[in-house]
C-alpha cells in the first residue's frame, strides 16, 4: 500500500479563491478591507519567514496588512502598549503577536490584552471558553486546517478512533474539542469522533497511535512517528514543522509510514499553508463580527 499525499498547497490555493471572493463581497458592502496587524518582537529567522508568508497571504485575497517590528529588548509593558493601541484602532480587524516571544515578556499576559474580537489566532480565554462550550467565535487556525484537509478529501471522523500526539494548547487540546464535538461548521460529519490525546507521560504510546483510524502528530519531534506505531490503512496527519540538517521534516517518518498508510500529509506542503489560510479565514470573520457589533452590518 502506498498513502494518498494530502496537498495542503493545492487545498490552501483552492481555499484562499473562496476567501477572496467573499473579501471582494465584503469590500463592494463596506468600501473598506480587512486588515491583519502581525506584531514581531526581535529578530526571529523562523518567525519572521512566518509574518512574511502570512502577509503575502493576505495580499493574495485582499486583506490588508500591517506590521509592526518591536526590537528584542522591548519589554511586557511596551508590547501590551502596542496591543492596547492596535485594539483601539477601529481600522484593525486581527492582531496577531508571533511567537515566540523574548523570555523577558510574559507571553500569557500580553496574549489576553489582545480583544477577543481581534483574537484571530483564538488563543484568548474567552474565544478558548467558547470554544469548550461548543460555539467557538473563531476556530484555532491549525486545528481548523486539520479538519478542512479531512472533509476536502472526503474523509470523516463521525465514528473514527482519533488518536493525537501532543497536548499544546495550540493544536492538540484544541483539535480534541473540535472533534468529539457533537456539530461542527462543516457538518456532524466532521466530529463525533472517539479521541485519545496523548502527551510525554502516555505509557505505551505506540500501544494507543496503533489503534488510531485517524492519526494526528503534534509534538514537534523529528519523525517520533515511526511505521511501526501506525495502523495498517490508517489516516496520518502530521502537524509538526522541525528544522534539521537534511531541511524541514515533520513530526512522522512520511517515507515509512506512506507505506503503509492510506492518507498522509507531507511536510513540507501539509498542513502549514492551511495554517496560514485559516488566519486569513478568522480575520476576514472579524471583520465582519466588529462592523454587527457596531451596527454597521446586520447579521
Amino acid at each position: 500500500m502506498t498513502a494518498q499525499r494530502l496537498n495542503g498547497r493545492d487545498l490552501a490555493n483552492q481555499l484562499q479563491t473562496e476567501i477572496a471572493a467573499r473579501v471582494s463581497q465584503f469590500i463592494d458592502h463596506t468600501r473598506t478591507a480587512p486588515t491583519l496587524a502581525a506584531v514581531l518582537v526581535g529578530e526571529d529567522a523562523a518567525s519572521a519567514v512566518y509574518v512574511r508568508n502570512k502577509r503575502t497571504a493576505c495580499k493574495r485575497v485582499g486583506i490588508e496588512s500591517r506590521l509592526f517590528l518591536l526590537p528584542k529588548s522591548t519589554s511586557s509593558s511596551e508590547l501590551e502598549r502596542q496591543i492596547e493601541q492596535l485594539n483601539r484602532d477601529d481600522e484593525v480587524n486581527g492582531i496577531l503577536v508571533q511567537l515566540p516571544l523574548p523570555p523577558q515578556i510574559d507571553a500569557p499576559k500580553s496574549l489576553e490584552l489582545i480583544n477577543p474580537l481581534k483574537d484571530v489566532d483564538a488563543f484568548h480565554p474567552h474565544n478558548v471558553g467558547l470554544l469548550a462550550l461548543g460555539r467557538p467565535r473563531f476556530l484555532p487556525c491549525t486545528p481548523h486546517g486539520v479538519l478542512q484537509v479531512l472533509v476536502r478529501s472526503g474523509l470523516s471522523t463521525a465514528g473514527k478512533h482519533v488518536v493525537i500526539v501532543g497536548r499544546s494548547d495550540i493544536v492538540g487540546k484544541p483539535l480534541a474539542m473540535l472533534l468529539s464535538a457533537k456539530d461542527s461548521h462543516l457538518g456532524p460529519e466532521m466530529a463525533n469522533a472517539t479521541v485519545t490525546l496523548c502527551h510525554s507521560r502516555t505509557k505505551s504510546l505506540a500501544d494507543h497511535t496503533r489503534s488510531a483510524e485517524i492519526l494526528v502528530a503534534a509534538i514537534g519531534r523529528p519523525q517520533a512517528i515511526t511505521a511501526a506505531m501506525v495502523q495498517p490503512g490508517a489516516v496520518v496527519i502530521d502537524v509538526g514543522i522541525n528544522r534539521t540538517e537534511q531541511g524541514l521534516v515533520g513530526d512522522v517518518d512520511f517515507d515509512a509510514v506512506a507505506q503503509i498508510a492510506s492518507h498522509i500529509t507531507p511536510v513540507p506542503g501539509g498542513i502549514g499553508p492551511l495554517t496560514v489560510t485559516m488566519l486569513l479565514e478568522n480575520t476576514l470573520h472579524a471583520a465582519r463580527l466588529q462592523r454587527i457589533e457596531r451596527g454597521l452590518l446586520s447579521e
